[in-house]
Formats: structure tokens, sequence, C-alpha cells
């Protein structure tokens, strides 16, 4: 399995790969944002919008793929734009095909994450999942500490209003 962080123009060619990751996981029932079922088009408009983004610089995006080649997991962080909050960033769409769960990639994506955040100057990360969710597990396992649960917070992909829990986690910085 190898991990690699998408250029803008990478994130463009291999939209229609990253979209059927975002279609399967939200088939699957991860609240990552939408409602099921995401069509194939959206979900390749989604990571266009995303290519302008890493292109500005207010995200960074990786992608693994499995033996095949195949896009089986993604995750990204989000830089604020304020000068009083460049020193924080969000994890955000962790994304594990279904047949790469349970082998250590999500833990390989967050781990990613961290470090290229780190090496950047970033000393706080934040996310929100669902509560209750497996992901939790991940993240508290990873030293992710608890900061809340808000009620209520996001549709699941069936449209039903769940709770969602806060983390964050404190960065150091790389050694000079």
């Amino acid at each position: 399995m190898t991990v690699t962080r998408l250029d803008a123009a990478r994130v463009r060619e291999r939209a229609e790969e990253l979209a059927e990751l975002l279609a399967g996981v939200v088939a699957d029932g991860a609240s990552v944002g939408f409602l099921a079922p995401l069509g194939l088009a959206e979900a390749v408009a989604w990571w266009h919008g995303r290519a302008a983004e890493v292109a500005a610089g207010r995200l960074a995006v990786w992608a693994a793929r499995d033996e095949g080649g195949r896009v089986a997991g993604t995750v990204s962080l989000a830089f604020p734009d304020k000068p009083n909050s460049r020193h924080r960033a969000e994890l955000v769409k962790l994304m594990v095909h279904r047949e790469g769960r349970g082998r250590g990639l999500g833990r390989r994506l967050v781990t990613t994450a961290e470090e290229a955040a780190a090496a950047a100057g970033i000393s706080l990360l934040h996310l929100d999942t669902e509560t209750g969710g497996s992901a939790e597990r991940l993240y508290r396992s990873a030293g992710w500490t608890r900061a809340g649960v808000i009620p209520d917070y996001a549709a699941s992909p069936g449209g039903e209003l769940r709770p969602t829990t806060l983390y964050y986690k404190h960065l150091r910085p790389p050694a000079r």
C-alpha cells in the first residue's frame, strides 16, 4: 500500500477514482458530509472543487493505493486562512474502502497527515466524527483527545440527525 500526497492536477486527474471511493463509503453509511445515494457525477464534481482548494493551498490531500493500484483510502488537512489560526489544521475526509478496513490503513493515513502537519509547523489538529462510529476508536487509540459532543450535528447518509464528537491533538514540532 502506498500513500501519496496529491497536487491539484493529480486530484483532477484522479477525480473519478476518488469519487468512486467517496460514493462507496457513503453507500456503506459513513458520515462524511453527503446523503445517500451519492451519484458518481456529484462526487466527481466535489473532488474537482477540492482540486481548487489544493491549488490555493487551503487543502492537502493524500491517497492510498492498494497493490492493484486502486484508490483504497484518503485523508486531508484543511488549513484556515485567518492569521490567528495558522498554527492549526482540521483533519477531514478520512475514508477507507470497505476492503481495506481493519488492516491499519486508517491509522497509516492519520499518521501521514499528522507527520506532514508537524513538518509544516502545525501544532494543533482538530476533527469531528460521528459519535459512536468506528472512527472514534481509531482517533482515541492514536492519542486524540475528546473535546465534547454536539447533538444533532449532521445528518447520516440516510438523513437521520446524529451527534458528532470533537477531537483535538497537540503535535510536537519536528526536531531541528
